[in-house]
């Protein structure tokens, strides 16, 4: 018994705690915690072009770090829709105002000053045929009223998306291990298939849990925090620093 409890705490020092500081302190070398909601940068990144001239359909999931300290362990993640001739919609779930707020900020947007990355992306006809699920998807996730937000474990931003995602699968997209709540059950199931539909995922109300799935890879979630390994693309994930691979 001793010995299974020595071989946990130092799995857990090696797989959570060690990262987590490592990124701490590269945070604390490289934010400013100190920026507030009011002066933070929430402009476009100028990295979309104007819709008027990109004619084709696109779809795009972002995740960019949230503000201050909780930057250390989080990134906060939105989708972007644009119809064939049409403009461009960002979908967020947030904390205050209207819970699934619709071109809330810019869709290439930063997110409290940090620059966003693209997690998954389709264009054309792809992006076309999986429009209509993406919106019937938005349309019935559970909790979009008021007060349905909660930080941790979810259901939060990174719900929302993620639970998007697991409605339409054929994306074979995934969220950044950093999107804490992702792996929060929306549907209420503590045990079934992953959201890709790829493997399976166990989650004790997004306390705690594991996935094991093509797309989502190998993942431990321990408070939310998340350290596994990238089956498809080879790679690792760590709590805070995210997936380091190829």
């Amino acid at each position: 018994m001793l010995r299974t409890a020595q071989f946990t705490l130092f799995g857990f020092m090696l797989l959570f705690a060690l990262p987590l500081g490592a990124h701490a302190l590269v945070q604390w070398q490289t934010s400013d915690f100190s920026r507030s909601w009011r002066s933070a940068d929430w402009s476009s990144t100028g990295t979309l072009p104007p819709a008027a001239r990109n004619p084709e359909a696109m779809v795009r999931v972002y995740a960019a770090r949230v503000g201050r300290w909780r930057g250390i362990f989080a990134v906060h993640s939105w989708i972007v829709i644009k119809e064939a001739g049409g403009g461009y919609e960002r979908f967020d779930k947030v904390g205050w105002g209207s819970p699934i707020r619709r071109n809330g900020y810019a869709p290439d947007g930063r997110w409290y000053g940090n620059e966003p990355e693209v997690v998954f992306e389709a264009r054309g006809e792809a992006a076309q045929a999986l429009i209509p699920k993406l919106r019937a998807a938005i349309d019935a996730y559970p909790y979009a009223d008021y007060g349905d937000y909660r930080v941790w474990p979810g259901p939060n931003s990174n719900s929302f998306v993620a639970a998007v995602l697991a409605a339409v699968p054929e994306t074979a997209a995934t969220l950044p291990p950093t999107a804490i709540g992702k792996d929060f059950p929306t549907d209420g199931r503590w045990i079934g298939l992953a959201p890709s539909q790829t493997g399976v995922r166990l989650s004790l109300g997004g306390y705690a849990g594991l996935t094991l799935a093509w797309v989502e890879g190998l993942e431990i979630n321990v408070l939310g925090a998340v350290a596994g390994l990238d089956l498809r693309r080879p790679g690792i994930k760590l709590p805070g620093f995210g997936r380091i691979g190829v």
